[in-house]
């Protein structure tokens, strides 16, 4: 079944508490890794990332070992077994346990996939059963992304919790409100949405647009600046050529923009353009300078706009700063325009 990330993590959450395996598959670079991330956060565990797709059979099963006249498997130290002290955070206080991410299992050899029969199922690493606070997630690409895929087999199959990840813009322009991402990116995908994603199976560049590039994007720009010459190489680097050029155009915009000075001074004439993109860009401009102190003013612009940018522009200012939802300008704004920004 097809889940948004959202959707996905609290499936992971109820199938870890039930001791089951939940195995996600989605595009590459949509965030499956992010999503191990914060479920590892959240409930103080230790992140072990292990990548099938390089492994051996032996470093599931342990690696063979002869005591006296009978041979047996030592498990690798990558998996805590039962008696395994809690590793420490960085805080100096204890993790309350372990998160082994298979990752790229749908990558991994026919062998390998084979091997984790038993670590996935009975929880145990050749004859070692696992420390019983370790939490097991499954991830990997689908066929049709043009990955390397190997067929799971049905047995394999059935010992895991299936979900299709798929990508959500919303979700992903809240979170990267949270994450500081650049406003100008997100002004961007508000105005096109697409250019969130743009992997294709059967593409020719050397990478393509995804939640994982934008991050990129946005931490080359706060290093080089804005202004850097650097920008259209480092970002046709992380985003295409094409997304880059498209998203520079986009930023040069900003330029031609009235100034948040100029329209709190005078919110009833500043400038208004007719143009999207530059609709687009104002939203992007207002929502990251919004405050309780001069959000009042802005409101008066705002009311200036096609009510559907108004609508972009106090959803954007409000993943920004929550508590401007509480702001009486927004509250007689919502009471008038009976719209909901969540």
């Amino acid at each position: 079944m097809q889940v948004k990330i959202s959707e996905a993590k609290a499936v992971i959450i109820n199938c870890i508490k039930a001791k089951l395996v939940p195995m996600m598959v989605g595009s590459p670079a949509i965030g499956k890794s992010s999503v191990i991330n914060q479920i590892a956060k959240e409930f103080n565990l230790k992140v072990i990332d292990l990548r099938l797709a390089q492994c051996d059979p032996t470093d599931l099963l342990g690696f063979p070992s002869i005591t006296g006249e009978r041979a047996g498997y030592v498990p690798m130290d990558t998996f805590p077994i039962e008696g395994d002290e809690y590793p420490i955070n960085t805080d100096g206080k204890p993790y309350a346990g372990w998160l082994l991410f298979l990752d790229e299992l749908t990558s991994a050899t026919t062998a390998v996939q084979a091997a984790s029969y038993k670590l996935v199922l009975d929880r145990m690493v050749g004859k070692y059963n696992l420390h019983k606070n370790v939490a097991i997630v499954c991830a990997g690409n689908l066929e049709t992304d043009n990955a390397i895929v190997e067929s799971m087999s049905t047995a394999l199959q059935s010992r895991l919790v299936h979900l299709e990840l798929v990508l959500d813009v919303k979700e992903w322009l809240n979170w990267a409100t949270e994450a500081k991402i650049n406003h100008k990116i997100t002004s961007y995908i508000n105005f096109k949405p697409g250019a969130l994603f743009t992997f294709m199976p059967d593409h020719t560049d050397q990478t393509y647009a995804s939640p994982r590039t934008w991050e990129f994007a946005d931490r080359f720009i706060n290093v080089a600046g804005e202004d850097s010459p650097t920008l259209l190489a480092g970002l046709s680097g992380a985003l295409s050529e094409g997304v880059a050029r498209e998203f520079l155009l986009f930023c040069k915009i900003y330029k031609d923009l009235p100034t948040i000075a100029q329209i709190i001074e005078s919110p009833s004439t500043a400038r208004m353009s007719e143009e999207p993109s530059v609709r687009y860009a104002i939203t992007g401009s207002i929502a990251h300078h919004a405050t309780e102190e001069n959000l009042t003013k802005l409101m008066e612009y705002i009311a200036r706009m096609p009510v559907e940018f108004q609508v972009v522009c106090l959803k954007e200012t409000v993943r920004r700063n929550r508590n401007l939802m509480k702001s009486p300008a927004i509250q007689k704004w919502i009471a008038v325009s009976a719209a909901d920004l969540f």
